[in-house]
């Protein structure tokens, strides 16, 4: 079997797939090389990609998973698995970050370009987007979190750098719209937001990320990366995370007097 993983490098869901179709198979007593040879069937199973799959290293397709289910009598259960916890056609195949929000009790981020997505507007998202619909509106279906009822909404910060709001994206009627429907979700308590001022000394530089705190008090985070994000659970990762969150927070603006900046931008710099 390949080595395990630093489990903060690998997604939380590939991870828990990846776990159960193991277990199917060494239920079985097979190896990952038997398993291999009676599932080929003209698909071309190594014992390597099984084991990236098991390891969480990468994200099947629904026929390898179809394929699996019935070389293990599984009955329908890692197709079960890979609805719910692998297929996602509107997110890229390494983005995972979205099955975890809805089960965050508390949401923490550092933005320091653009507007957090959950608060995105669809104008200001299609820009950054370049006008990919679908992606638009999966982003934007994220947004839902933040208005159901059961359960509740995540207890939601966000520490926006300045920069980000002078920072065009679109146009400036798309910018004045984005900033006042920040003010907006401020003022209808969904999120907490506070200003950090620019500034080239504190742990913020590397780049956006996020902490999502779930229901057993266990941490995830997201960073966000130049080729793709990188979803972390490792105790060391989340606790550097943890930190520059307080290093950044100490920083910004009261929430007050970040109301008071972002409607001098509106008034000032877009409207």
């Amino acid at each position: 079997m390949a080595p395990q993983r630093k489990r903060g490098t690998v997604s939380p869901t590939l991870l828990a797939f990846g776990r159960r179709f193991r277990r199917l198979r060494e239920a079985k007593g097979w190896t990952q090389e038997a398993l291999g040879r009676r599932a080929n069937g003209g698909l071309g199973v190594k014992p390597q990609y099984i084991g990236a799959v098991e390891n969480g290293r990468t994200r099947c397709t629904r026929e390898f998973a179809e394929t699996m289910d019935h070389a293990l009598d599984a009955d329908g259960e890692l197709l079960d698995l890979y609805d719910d916890l692998v297929k996602d056609a509107t997110f890229p195949t390494w983005f995972d970050w979205h099955t975890v929000e809805p089960e965050a009790e508390m949401l923490q981020s550092y933005q320091p370009l653009n507007i957090h997505g959950l608060l995105q507007t669809p104008a200001y998202a299609s820009a950054l987007l370049k006008g990919d619909k679908e992606a638009v509106e999966a982003r934007i279906n994220r947004q839902t979190i933040l208005t159901r009822e059961n359960p509740p909404p995540p207890n939601f910060s966000v520490l926006q750098d300045e920069v980000s709001l002078y920072r065009p994206v679109g146009n400036s009627e798309i910018m004045k719209e984005q900033l006042e429907h920040l003010l907006y979700q401020v003022e209808r308590r969904v999120v907490t937001v506070q200003v950090v001022p620019s500034r080239g000394e504190h742990a913020g530089n590397s780049g956006a990320f996020n902490l999502a705190t779930l229901p057993d008090r266990s941490e995830i985070a997201y960073a966000d990366m130049a080729a793709r994000g990188l979803t972390l659970s490792d105790p060391e990762d989340i606790a550097f995370v943890s930190r520059s969150l307080i290093e950044i927070r100490s920083l910004a603006l009261p929430v007050s007097q970040s109301i008071e900046l972002i409607h001098k931008v509106v008034r000032e710099k877009w409207s």
